[in-house]
């Protein structure tokens, strides 16, 4: 995403209120309207980009246009949002509607036509606006469990047209259907030593102790400290009915009465998503599951959310200057949870040491870096990571160990190794995997390999020479089966991981749907598609280096009920 980062410094900290439409759009559901999941909510890797929706715990309920447009692109995926309709409005904005179980009447008809053409379960169409229109309230499917979903639900967003950048669907007069009156939880506030700063006479963040005043604000234990200094937060959002834990919508600080750092989640580019790893404590939630919210920045990054002051809301700790430092969070309807913590200047010797560095390769994020030793190397583009930090990088028993999974990748590296000590008949089938397994798509020319990778970690070369494994779940060989609705087969491949398969019934491709989770397969019987009596069926399933399985049977079948 391109725009300057001068964009992130400018005073007063006000955000431009565009005005969005409160009565054009309709619920998607028919039910009250509860969230297992808000806009901004913090995830792996990424932003929360709409509202996750609760079905009640099942699927296969109605899931509505929200008003009138034409359906603009369907996208079938494995991953992600699964099964996902967009559909695009006059009024400038396009809703999505993700994890369905299926789309119904002509889109599904469209959906199914585009299956059988592309001979593939994973399709994507963009539709032109004459081509499939919708009505406001009309059913476009059920609601479902597909894609990464970890349980029943609908997952939707509304996006700008033009722009594709998702905006928070609170703004759209939503509002009224989330009764909200309580405050935002803030768990944990913790205090960072910069630069060789202290803190309460360690060179280690510190958790500090918050009590609860009179009034209903915390008020944090004092920190005595020199230099630069940070704070960070773990704080969760609750509603008054959905009893799930939510993101935040505005976080502001305070340094002696001047804000100098603010985020709220109005809306902002998938190519932003990722700075959710800049955003946290990355190492603590990797070492710990615990996310919490930075409100400062070492480096600049490109979160268009992020408004702060030209310290990026670091602040500095002087002699003979006693300071407050207050940090307020709040949810859109305004209950607000309030923080202050006292500051005072103390240059006493560390008690706790910083952790010793002992690598001798350095990282500088805005320069590209190359390591090599023996038969491999990394390269590291400019920008891949979001500070500077010590590399810890070797070669050794044929693995290359580039650090480890606790410092956040941006954007790709790439992984080399030259190995020429397989003969060519098994190089196809080697790949550069990560911890000993982990496939990363990799290039091979001659006896060198190259792979990227947005995780640190060891890396090297794994031998893949085994099929996939097809499992029946009920056996047809040789059986009539005239009453059964569906087959289902269980697909799975131990170290490289399946890149395709395909059903055959009687030599003519059929769609098996692939449900990731289970990683199982699933036709549902086609009337028009089966023969009165024998039919035979044939399914093969390659993995990324090419080793295929096939599966065959025998049965039969009357369609004379």
């Amino acid at each position: 995403m391109k725009f300057s980062l001068l964009t992130l410094f400018f005073c007063p900290f006000i955000f431009a209120q565009t005005q969005y439409p409160k009565d054009d759009f309709r619920a998607p559901l028919d039910i009250p309207m509860q969230l297992s999941g808000n806009f901004g909510e913090l995830r792996p890797n990424h932003f929360h980009a709409g509202f996750d929706l609760k079905t009640n715990q099942r699927e296969g309920l109605s899931v509505h246009a929200i008003a009138d447009g034409y359906v603009s692109r369907i996208k079938i995926s494995t991953f992600g949002n699964g099964k996902c309709i967009y559909i695009t409005h006059p009024n400038g904005y396009t809703s999505v509607y993700g994890h369905l179980q299926t789309a119904v009447g002509p889109i599904q008809d469209y959906v199914k036509k585009t299956h059988y053409k592309e001979k593939a379960y994973e399709i994507e169409m963009f539709l032109k606006p004459g081509e499939l229109p919708v009505t406001k309230g009309q059913i476009i499917g059920l609601s479902g469990n597909t894609g990464s979903s970890e349980g029943p639900h609908l997952h939707f967003e509304i996006r700008d047209s033009k722009t594709e950048f998702v905006i928070n669907p609170i703004f759209f007069g939503f509002d009224k259907n989330i009764k909200d009156t309580k405050k935002p939880t803030v768990s944990s506030v913790y205090v960072y030593p910069l630069d060789n700063s202290t803190v309460n006479q360690s060179k280690l963040p510190l958790l500090l102790n918050l009590a609860l005043q009179k009034d209903g604000t915390y008020l944090a234990s004092k920190v005595k400290a020199n230099g630069k200094i940070g704070f960070g937060i773990s704080a969760v959002d609750y509603d008054n009915v959905s009893f799930n834990k939510n993101g935040v919508f505005n976080v502001s600080t305070f340094f002696n009465g001047n804000q100098n750092y603010n985020y709220q989640f109005n809306t902002y580019s998938f190519d932003e998503m990722r700075y959710v790893n800049a955003l946290i404590d990355y190492a603590k939630y990797k070492k710990s599951g615990q996310r919490v919210q930075k409100l400062f920045m070492k480096t600049p990054f490109a979160l268009s959310i992020i408004k702060t002051d030209s310290l990026r809301g670091i602040v500095p700790v002087k002699p003979n200057l006693a300071s407050t430092y207050r940090i307020e969070v709040s949810d859109y309807f305004g209950n607000l949870s309030s923080i202050t913590v006292p500051i005072e200047y103390d240059a006493a010797t560390p008690i706790v040491k910083a952790e010793p560095i002992t690598s001798k390769y350095f990282i500088k994020v805005n320069k590209d870096s190359n390591f090599e030793k023996d038969n491999m190397s990394v390269f590291f583009p400019a920008g891949t990571f979001y500070d500077d930090f010590n590399l810890n990088f070797d070669v050794r028993n044929n693995r290359i160990y580039i650090h480890d999974d606790t410092v956040p990748v941006h954007s790709n590296f790439t992984i080399t190794i030259k190995d020429d000590s397989y003969p060519e008949a098994l190089r196809d089938k080697l790949f550069i995997g990560r911890n000993g397994s982990g496939y990363n798509g990799t290039i091979r020319k001659g006896d060198v390999f190259t792979a990227k990778s947005k995780v640190l970690g060891q890396f090297g070369l794994v031998l893949d020479t085994i099929a996939p494994t097809i499992k029946i779940l009920k056996p047809i060989e040789d059986k009539w089966i005239s009453d059964q609705k569906k087959i289902e087969f269980v697909i799975n491949d131990s170290s490289s991981g399946i890149k395709s398969y395909n059903g055959y019934l009687n030599g003519k491709w059929i769609l098996f749907e692939y449900e990731n989770k289970t990683k199982k397969i699933t036709h549902t019987f086609d009337e028009s598609l089966l023969a009165e009596g024998a039919n035979d069926l044939k399914i093969e399933v390659t993995d990324n280096v090419g080793n295929s399985a096939i599966f065959e049977a025998h049965f039969f079948r009357s369609q004379q009920k």
